[in-house]
Formats: C-alpha cells, sequence, structure tokens
C-alpha cells in the first residue's frame, strides 16, 4: 500500500511477509512476501480468491497458524514487531487490542457453552478483577451494540440457538468487548444471505466509524469491499497483485486479474453490460513452481514474457500493480501482448 503520511503513523505495518509450510511433501510458500500498512480509525480491503493466502496472512498477525508453519518479514502493530514477541506478550494483544472475526462463528463458538458465558470468559481473561454482575453488564452492553435484540433473555442462549446472522453479530461482539484498535473481520459475510450481508456489513460499518477502529476486511467478493474500504489490495498465488484506493482501482484497475474480479460481480440495474465473464481456469496450487507470473495460465494478455519473468510490484499512478503490461491502458496492452 502507499506508505502512510509522517504524521499519522500505521496501526498495522507489514513488509515482506512470507509464510512456509512444511510437509511430508516439502515446503510449500502460501504467501510471499507481501508489504501492507493500515493507518488508525481506516479500512483496508483485502481480497482474492479462496486460497490466494488472504487468511493466511491474516492468522499470521496474531499469531495462530499451526506449529508447521514458519513466518518470516516483519509484522508491527504500533511499532511493535509482533514476530518477536513472547508468546506471554501475544496473549495479551491476541483479544484485547488486536481482534479478529471468524468467518465460520458456528465452529468458532463452543457448542456446549452459552454465548454469555463465552463474551464474558473473553472480558474476564484480560480483566479478571472484573464481577460477575460487571461481567454480564458488560456482555449486554456489547450484545445490544451489534443489535441483538433482547440481550438480557439472549445472554444465556447457546450458538444453535442463534441464526446464522445473530452468530456472527455474537462474533463481531466477542471481538469488540475489550475494545480493539485493530480488528481483522475474515470473510464475514460467507454463507448469508444477501440481505443479512447487507446487514453485517452496516453493523460493521456503522461501529467502525464510531469507535474508530483500524478495520482489516478480508472477503473474495469485491462489492464487499467497495462501500466500506479506502484502500484494497488484490491478492493472487500468496502476492499483492495490485493495490490502490478503492475509487481508483475501481475506475481504472490496472491489473488483468482484477479487471476479471470487477468484470464478475453483478450489478442490479445490468449496467449496461453483457453477460459476465469468467476467468477462465483456476489458480495454481501450493506444489506448483512458476518462474514467471503465476496468473500468465488464465490471463488473456499473458506473452512469452508473462511465464519466464515474475512482474515486480511497482507504482502506477496512486497505486500499485505486478503486471509487465500495467502500465498501458487494455487495448495497448492486448496488443503489446501478441
Amino acid at each position: 500500500m502507499p506508505a502512510a503520511p509522517a504524521t499519522d503513523p500505521p496501526l498495522l505495518e507489514i513488509r515482506d511477509l512470507r509464510v512456509h509450510f512444511r510437509t511430508p511433501a516439502g515446503v510449500f510458500e502460501a504467501v510471499g512476501g507481501i508489504d501492507l500498512d493500515l493507518t488508525p480509525g481506516e479500512v483496508l480491503g483485502l481480497v482474492g480468491e479462496s486460497g490466494s493466502g488472504k487468511s493466511v496472512a491474516m492468522k499470521a498477525v496474531l499469531g495462530l497458524l499451526p506449529p508447521q508453519a514458519r513466518v518470516t518479514g516483519q509484522i508491527r502493530f504500533r511499532g511493535r514487531d509482533l514476530l518477536t514477541l513472547p508468546e506471554r506478550e501475544m496473549r495479551r494483544l491476541r483479544g484485547g487490542r488486536i481482534a479478529m472475526v471468524f468467518q465460520d462463528p458456528l465452529t468458532a463458538f463452543n457448542p456446549v457453552v452459552t454465548i454469555g458465558d463465552q463474551i464474558g470468559e473473553m472480558l474476564w481473561l484480560h480483566d479478571r478483577a472484573l464481577s460477575r454482575r460487571q461481567l454480564r453488564a458488560r456482555t449486554e452492553e456489547l450484545l445490544a451494540l451489534v443489535s441483538i435484540p433482547e440481550p438480557g433473555r439472549r445472554i444465556g442462549a447457546y450458538p444453535h440457538e442463534f441464526s446464522g446472522g445473530m452468530r456472527q453479530r455474537a462474533m463481531i461482539a466477542m471481538a469488540l468487548a475489550n475494545d480493539p484498535e485493530l480488528l481483522i473481520a475474515d470473510e464475514p459475510t460467507t454463507a448469508l444471505d444477501v440481505t443479512v450481508q447487507a446487514q453485517i456489513l452496516d453493523v460493521l460499518r456503522g461501529l467502525q466509524a464510531r469507535l474508530g477502529i483500524g478495520l482489516v476486511l478480508v472477503t473474495h467478493d469485491l462489492g464487499v469491499v467497495a462501500g466500506m474500504a479506502r484502500e484494497i489490495a488484490v491478492m493472487y498465488a500468496g502476492r499483492i497483485v495490485e493495490a490502490a484506493p478503492v475509487d481508483d482501482l475501481f475506475a481504472a484497475p490496472r491489473h488483468p486479474y482484477t479487471r476479471g474480479l470487477i468484470g464478475a460481480v453483478p450489478r442490479p440495474d445490468g449496467g449496461g453490460r453483457g453477460p459476465l465473464v469468467a476467468i477462465e481456469g483456476s489458480p495454481p496450487g501450493l506444489t506448483e513452481r512458476l518462474s514467471g507470473c503465476a496468473f500468465a495460465p488464465r490471463c488473456p494478455l499473458a506473452a512469452a514474457r508473462c511465464t519466464a519473468e515474475r512482474p515486480a510490484l511497482r507504482a502506477l499512478g496512486s497505486g500499485r500493480a505486478a503486471c509487465h503490461f500495467a502500465g498501458a491502458p487494455a487495448p495497448a496492452a492486448a496488443e503489446a501482448a501478441r
């Protein structure tokens, strides 16, 4: 992302983040050297297909990856490198100053413990001086904050007694329990119908604006971040292929993959366009060793140079893009690729 102004230092600063997994078949790279900045009170959209590495990168921020993962680079929160912190200090930050909303609240919640007790436990872990009465009052306050009706009654419900949308709201309430400065929302609208998706996004948008939280919104849907994020970073095969302010990215996408994602988003009014255009093929697997651009096998502009030379992420206008033809308009780029 473009560097943050000197007067407003980054809340979260990621530099050359790489994540490798050790498996019986060898060591594979899931995240291949990404840079991200998030300033306080802003919203960053992290977009890409399933398997692009976006969730792995965010779990690395919180230290939630399994033991077979090796994480290198720098992850700075308020200037502190999280990769060098002892686990005891990370536990204070995790769920405290940094929180995460997971994409499947049904599996994230303990099915045999009430919603109220699980939120209360999160509060108690970070402030053990709280009494039972204080824990209950704060839990009801949090459920009301995310617009769950009758919080005093719902506090004793189990996860299966909540609808999908209410479980997601409760997960947001748990994440907000200790007034975090940074909130990572990992696919918060997955598996929800369109109406409930809109409600969840409204909750996140209102809370972020009211509380001044820095928010990383992880999603595969560009439409989700269009009305929320100030900047968008597009990931493909473990790397950022384009990053730009949201208006500029939608008005003039530089990377063919970004153009493909935008072209695949349906518009309610039809937008005067023809049928939606799918991106042919599939993303590369972790075991594939590609010397050139990872998107080349699916790219309509791919040339011999694309399969032989990996493009660097370079500055273009207000953003950055990793494409040999990113500096040219689409028609000119197509001509150059022939």
